[in-house]
């Protein structure tokens, strides 16, 4: 597929609810940490990114990872995997981004951001991990 035929598109992922202190990041393409972040009282993250989607919708970017033939997701590193060498923790979480309504990716194309926000804490009290489902999805102005 050639570039000419995918859109811009921008994203956000918003951590709600993260466990205050742990550090969190986007994971760069080369499996590294990227923008990490750190909530200080629970309050929420916000990681930025950019992603090309093409007909089908096909996904592409620089944090758009694959598994089988149609998911992708991005992955937020948690805790030790983030950076933070002396956490308890070493997570990453995945969201899933090939399930997002077409209609909402063919308005994003002509300007704004979809965000999704995802809840931190899992039921036991600690970060987040594997696959989080979002809480919400909208399209917020640039």
């Amino acid at each position: 597929m050639k570039r000419t035929d995918t859109t811009d598109i921008k994203m956000r992922i918003v951590i709600d609810q993260p466990v205050a202190h742990v550090l969190h990041s986007l994971q760069s393409r080369d499996g590294k940490p990227l923008d990490p972040q750190r909530s200080r009282d629970g309050e929420p993250l916000a990681f930025d990114f950019a992603v090309r989607v093409g007909p089908g919708p096909k996904f592409f970017g620089d944090q758009v990872r694959p598994e089988g033939p149609i998911r992708r997701f991005v992955y937020v590193r948690v805790g030790q995997a983030a950076g933070d060498h002396a956490s308890p923790w070493i997570r990453r979480m995945k969201v899933d981004i090939h399930d997002i309504d077409p209609v909402l990716l063919d308005r994003a194309g002509r300007g704004g951001i979809i965000v999704t926000t995802v809840c931190g804490t899992g039921e036991d009290g600690s970060p987040a991990c594997a696959t989080v489902l979002p809480l919400r999805r909208e399209l917020a102005e640039r």
